[in-house]
C-alpha cells in the first residue's frame, strides 16, 4: 500500500491496507493492549511490509485538536500544499451517515448525541479509505480524527511511523462560537461559517477576532447546520475530548513528536503563522489566507 509502504511488489503478497486493516482488527478485539507483547504475537509474517523507508516517502502526519477547533481546515491546506491525501474520520463517518449504508441509523444516533463513534466503526471505514488509496497509488498521509485515545495511539505507533503530530489549541468560546456558527451548503457540500467572534483582551490575554466565511451567493440560501451542532451536543464532546483525547497529546509529547499550536485568529492570521512553525512556504499564501 502506497499510504503505509512501497515494498509491495508480488501480487501474490497481501497488501499493507490488508495487513493494517488486520492487525488492528486483532488487536482492537482485546480489552487490554501491550504494544510489545500485543504488536509481536498479532503481527502476521508481512508485517514488516509496513515498515516504510524513511527516505523517499511523504509526510504522515496526525493532526490532533478539540471538536470544531479547525483540523479540517488546516490539514486539507496542508494536503494540497504537500501533495498527500488528507484523511478525516469525521468526513468518513459523515459519508457514511449520507450514504444510508447499514452503519447509518447507528452512527446518526451516536453522532446526535455528541458521543464518540466506537473504535470498530472507525477502524472498519478507515481501512476501507487506505485500501481505496492504496488502489490510485496513494503516497503520505495527514490524519484528522484519528487517534482519538492512548489505546489507538499505540496501534497506529506499532504499525507505522509517525513524523509529526500538530495539536491545533483554540480559545473554549471563540471554539463554541465557532462550533455554533458551522454550516453547509446541501447542495454542493461546502463548509462556511456566520459566526463573527470578537473577543476583547482582557485580564492579560490577548484579544481574538474571527471573519465569518460566508458563502458564495449561489449557496445563501441553501445553508443546513449539522445535526450535532448544538450547545449542548458541543459541549459534550468537548467534556468527552478532555477526558480521553488529552492523553493523546500527552502520548506524542513524551515522544518528541507534538508541536503546539494556538490559533491566534481567524484563517489569515493563523495560515501563514502554522507555515512558519512547520518551516514551510506557500508561494499562493496570500490567496490562501484570503480565502
Amino acid at each position: 500500500m502506497a499510504v503505509l509502504s512501497r515494498c509491495i511488489t508480488a501480487a501474490a503478497k497481501p497488501t499493507a491496507a490488508t495487513t493494517f486493516s488486520y492487525l488492528i482488527r486483532a488487536i482492537s478485539s482485546s480489552s487490554t493492549f501491550d504494544p510489545e507483547t500485543d504488536l509481536n504475537r498479532n503481527k502476521p509474517a508481512t508485517l514488516a511490509i509496513l515498515n516504510r523507508e524513511p527516505k523517499g516517502r511523504n509526510v504522515q502526519w496526525v493532526f490532533l485538536g478539540c471538536p470544531g477547533v479547525g483540523k479540517g481546515t488546516y490539514a486539507s491546506r496542508l494536503s494540497n500544499l504537500l501533495g498527500v491525501p488528507h484523511i478525516s474520520t469525521g468526513d468518513l463517518v459523515r459519508d457514511e451517515l449520507a450514504s444510508f449504508g447499514p452503519l447509518s441509523s447507528q452512527l446518526k444516533e451516536i453522532v446526535n448525541q455528541g458521543k464518540l463513534v466506537s473504535d470498530e466503526i472507525i477502524i472498519d471505514l478507515l481501512s476501507k479509505r487506505l485500501e481505496m488509496g492504496e488502489a490510485k497509488g496513494e503516497s503520505g498521509f495527514i490524519l484528522d480524527g484519528f487517534p482519538r485515545t492512548v489505546r489507538q495511539a499505540e496501534i497506529l505507533e506499532g504499525v507505522t511511523d509517525i513524523d509529526l503530530v500538530i495539536n491545533l489549541k483554540l480559545r473554549e468560546e471563540a471554539l463554541l462560537a465557532k462550533c455554533l456558527g458551522r454550516r453547509i451548503c446541501s447542495e454542493c457540500g461546502g463548509n462556511y461559517n456566520v459566526a463573527s467572534i470578537d473577543i476583547k483582551a482582557e485580564n492579560g490575554r490577548p484579544g481574538m477576532y474571527m471573519a465569518p466565511l460566508p458563502p458564495p451567493p449561489q449557496c445563501a440560501s441553501k445553508l443546513i447546520t449539522r445535526p450535532d451542532d448544538t450547545e449542548e451536543v458541543v459541549k459534550q464532546r468537548l467534556r468527552i475530548y478532555q477526558a480521553m483525547t488529552r492523553p493523546v497529546e500527552d502520548f506524542y509529547r513524551s515522544r518528541g513528536k507534538l508541536l503546539e499550536f494556538d490559533l491566534p485568529g481567524g484563517i489569515p492570521e493563523s495560515w501563514p503563522k502554522l507555515l512558519r512553525a512547520l518551516n514551510l512556504e506557500d508561494h499562493d499564501d496570500k490567496q490562501s489566507a484570503a480565502a
